[in-house]
């Protein structure tokens, strides 16, 4: 089926960069926007926008009847639900099927065999991927034998968890089981699930993930991205490929990557993440996530692949677009999560109107982005307002390249991240490559010793 018009079911840069992938494809774009987005940088560039409810995201992001019914009064071939909000959720994936709309995504047992992180496990192991130590949470006798057989310390997940939440560190046996119940009760409440899984805490680990890409029968990787720095396990610098991996670990990652996807006969873009045990020498899987990431851009900047419009390829039931062997890495790519928060003051959320807005641009940079002077940021989602990503020959040349946009951005009116993000691409042990999902915190932790600093 050739589609012709697309809802986005989202918001902010990612729904921007989706109406600009379906311009280039001829494709007409229908925003389905909340109350406070209406006159969004995405709503004036989309060809219609349709009104899905007021500002909370609950009542209009979040609500699958009335994306449903917005598809079907705009008569949308199809919808992409971008990243966050339903582009997991099986429950939309299921109601476009019975409304016989698209759904720009995997299948509803697709999401579901990775969507639930037991179940992620499972099949990983199916396909011979190694997997962190660890199990589900029976009753307290077996907690704490599982506990003792993985060591010290360890991690509590909730199996509906993701993107950071849900996740609890335990260093000693005497807080393990009044930790369970906090996280159980937790998992409930934030997830709706109150299933918890322990798995050994790996202290020296790298965030590195695999891009992969299906048509059901096919499967392609687009190599590796390193998301180790990050805060409160929520990213803040991608890069590709992933630095500072030996060859043959990296080449074992992807077939790891490709063999899980091909265990689900996958269909859509993907990406297949896994913990790098710089102790051990190994890696682990971890989960995949069955969607567009907010990293995708690094990788489309090494490979020269629009991942939007491969999605859309698959989506309309048509075959992959290129074999693996056609895939062509080139370079090195960093991207910059610019937020509206204060670093210096334990990133403190900063909502209000964007005065100036000031992007660099020139060869090698790509700024993805909703705003705009005069644009509002409101405080009812999240606060990235813009990536910035950079491309050059190698690694070396990349970071030089993000320094110099950095420091001709100009956002004003809100408070951003920009400076946390100079300093970072100044500092010798980034610099190196290969840091831990450990060094942001420590970097933080130096900066509130060196005085002056509440972050």
């Amino acid at each position: 089926m050739i589609l012709r018009r697309i809802l986005i079911a989202n918001r902010g840069e990612i729904a921007v960069r989706i109406v600009r992938s379906c311009q280039r494809l001829g494709i007409e774009t229908v925003l389905a926007a909340s109350e406070a987005d209406l006159d969004s940088l995405a709503a004036r560039m989309a060809d219609y926008t349709i009104c899905i409810g007021p500002a909370r995201s609950s009542e209009s992001y979040l609500n699958i009847s009335a994306v449903i019914a917005a598809a079907e009064a705009a008569k949308a071939d199809a919808i992409h639900p971008g990243y966050g909000f339903l582009s997991e959720n099986q429950q939309l994936a299921k109601a476009c099927g019975e409304a016989e709309i698209v759904f720009i995504g995997p299948t509803v047992e697709q999401l579901d065999a990775v969507g639930d992180k037991l179940k992620a496990r499972s099949n990983a192991m199916e396909a011979g991927l190694p997997v962190v130590p660890g199990g589900e949470v029976g009753n307290m006798d077996e907690v704490l034998a599982l506990a003792e057989q993985i060591g010290w310390p360890l991690l509590i997940k909730a199996v509906g968890g993701g993107g950071g939440r849900g996740m609890k560190q335990v260093h000693e046996p005497g807080k393990l089981l009044e930790t369970i119940d906090m996280a159980i009760a937790e998992a409930q409440a934030a997830f709706g699930d109150p299933r918890v899984y322990l798995e050994r805490f790996v202290a020296a680990g790298r965030h590195v993930e695999v891009q992969v890409l299906g048509d059901g029968e096919n499967i392609i990787h687009l190599g590796t991205r390193d998301c180790s720095v990050q805060r409160r396990y929520q990213k803040l610098v991608e890069e590709a490929p992933a630095p500072n991996l030996r060859d043959s670990l990296r080449e074992e990652m992807h077939r790891a990557a490709v063999a899980f996807a091909r265990h689900l006969k996958y269909r859509g873009l993907g990406t297949v993440e896994f913990l790098v045990d710089c102790e051990r020498d190994t890696f682990y899987f971890l989960e995949m996530n069955a969607r567009i990431q907010v990293e995708h851009p690094v990788t489309e900047a090494i490979c020269g692949l629009d991942l939007v419009a491969e999605q859309i390829v698959v989506a309309e039931g048509r075959p992959l677009r290129l074999t693996q062997e056609e895939v062509r890495f080139q370079g090195h790519a960093i991207e910059c999560r610019i937020n509206a928060e204060d670093w210096t003051r334990n990133f403190c959320p900063s909502p209000g109107e964007v005065k100036t807005a000031i992007f660099p641009a020139g060869q090698g940079i790509r700024v993805d982005t909703h705003m705009q002077e005069g644009a509002q940021i409101p405080p009812f989602y999240d606060s990235m307002i813009a990536k910035m990503i950079v491309h050059g020959e190698d690694r070396s040349a990349a970071i030089e390249n993000m320094s110099r946009a950095l420091s001709r951005c100009e956002i004003g009116g809100v408070t951003t991240n920009l400076p946390m993000h100079l300093e970072l691409m100044n500092q010798s042990a980034f610099m190196a490559g290969g840091v831990t999902t450990a060094y942001f915190p420590g970097f933080l932790e130096k900066k509130r010793e060196a005085g002056g600093f509440n972050g």
